[in-house]
Order: structure tokens, then C-alpha cells, then sequence
């Protein structure tokens, strides 16, 4: 498939998830349904770029390498949003609610800063539309594939300090530790033996996933908590840092 054929499917179907078609109620909630069912569609979409014989031969595509990438999140969300190692439903969104409204020191439950519309935006914004990025762009641009690494990267550490700072599970612990910690170190040391060139890449797409967690953070307080800004300018803003990489490193 080629770069055009791509931008078309990739335009449909992020219309399909934003654009007002009367699919918000069934999305909000099973959003992540969606993209745990569509994980065989992207491994059909994979094996239509492979072009050598060996596994080894196609982690030089880094097409290839991008719909892994993606695959690997979905799996990271399946945990974290669909059902977590005890059995809980969408226990991200109460995890954090609860956590917050702690941290706030706040005792009504009503206080939910984390609102499901927010998390179906940030997941398919900084997930699904970085991951189609790196897919779509790549080989000719690699910078939304090292963004992509680097959402990975910063929300594993996320989990994983969480977990050691209260020594509890959290939504998405496992497949943080299991998943995405030995596919970023692949990933990094795959670039720096055979890529060197793209160190500084490496090193910025880490930056991005970082400030695109402080804007998540941020921008769920000052919509949610705060009430300064309508929730819908929160997710332009971030859409907008999802579509950021595209323009980086972009030597074209």
C-alpha cells in the first residue's frame, strides 16, 4: 500500500472515531474493544510490507517496526482500559479518578478530573493517530516512529514508578513491565548499532512523550478540575501535539 493509499484510509478512519456520526456513546466505553478487534486487520496490513524472508530481514522495515509498535500499545490499553489482572473493567478511569481526587485531598466522589471522553481522546490521539504517523510516514520520515517509542517509553516509567512508589498494581503495570520495557530497549538498541544517525531522534522523541504527558496532566486539570478552559480546546491541543511529530525532523 502506497504512502497515498495510506493518508486516505488513515483520514476515514480517524473521521469515523472524532466526527459528530452518532457513535460517541459506544466509543467512549468501548473504545479500546475496537482496537483490540483490529489487531488483525493491522498484522494483515503487516504482512503486506513484507518484503524478505526472516524476521530478522523485516525488523529492517521500519514499517514494519511501527505496526508492532502500535500492536504492542493496544495490548498495553487492553489491560489498562478493557480488563486489568483482576477481572476490573475500565479501571484506568477509576484508578486515576481515585487517585487524583486523593492527591487533591478532595472527598466527593463526584470529582471525576478524568473524564472517559478525555481518555477516549488522549488514547486515540497520542496512541492510534501517532502510531498511524509512524506507519504512514515511514521509511521516508522516522520521526513520529520515535515518538511513538517514546510514548511508549514514558508510560511504562509512569506505571512502573507508580506501582514502586505505593508497591501496588496499577492499571497497565503488567504489560508496562512485560511489553513495552523489552520493546523499547530493543528499539533503542537496534538505532544506536545500526542507526546512529538517529540518536538525536531517539532523544527528542522521548522529549515529545514527555511534555505530551505533562500536557495530558495539565490539560485534564485546568478543563476538569479547574474549569479554565472548555474540555473540547483540550483535545485540539491534543490533537494537535499528536500531528507535531509529522512537522519534526521533517527533511522534505
Amino acid at each position: 500500500m502506497n504512502h497515498k493509499n495510506l493518508l486516505v484510509c488513515g483520514i476515514l478512519f480517524f473521521c469515523m472515531l472524532w466526527l459528530p456520526l452518532g457513535q460517541y456513546s459506544f466509543l467512549i466505553d468501548h473504545w479500546m474493544k475496537v482496537g483490540t478487534y483490529g489487531i488483525p486487520f493491522l498484522l494483515i496490513g503487516l504482512y503486506s510490507f513484507l518484503e524478505k524472508k526472516t524476521v530478522k530481514d523485516q525488523l529492517k522495515n521500519f514499517r514494519f517496526v511501527s505496526i508492532l509498535m502500535l500492536c504492542a500499545y493496544i495490548l498495553h490499553q487492553f489491560e489498562e482500559h478493557w480488563i486489568d489482572i483482576y477481572g476490573n473493567y475500565y479501571a484506568f478511569y477509576t484508578f486515576n479518578n481515585d487517585f487524583i481526587r486523593s492527591a487533591l485531598g478532595e472527598s466527593d466522589m463526584m470529582i471525576n478530573p478524568l473524564t472517559k471522553e478525555s481518555v477516549y481522546v488522549i488514547n486515540t490521539s497520542l496512541v492510534w493517530l501517532v502510531g498511524f504517523l509512524a506507519i504512514w510516514r515511514s521509511p521516508k520520515h522516522l520521526f513520529p516512529l520515535f515518538a511513538m517509542g517514546g510514548i511508549i517509553l514514558v508510560n511504562a516509567f509512569v506505571h512502573i514508578v507508580a506501582g514502586m512508589l505505593k508497591w501496588t498494581y496499577n492499571p497497565g503495570l503488567l504489560t508496562s513491565i512485560l511489553v513495552f520495557v523489552p520493546v523499547y530497549i530493543w528499539f533503542a538498541m537496534y538505532i544506536h548499532r545500526r542507526y546512529p544517525a538517529y540518536k538525536k531522534q531517539l532523544i527528542f522523541g522521548i522529549i515529545w512523550a514527555f511534555l505530551a504527558h505533562i500536557i495530558m496532566v495539565v490539560g485534564i486539570m485546568a478543563a476538569n478540575y479547574f474549569y479554565l478552559i472548555p474540555e473540547l480546546l483540550y483535545f485540539i491541543v491534543l490533537v494537535l501535539w499528536s500531528l507535531l511529530p509529522v512537522w519534526v525532523f521533517n527533511e522534505k
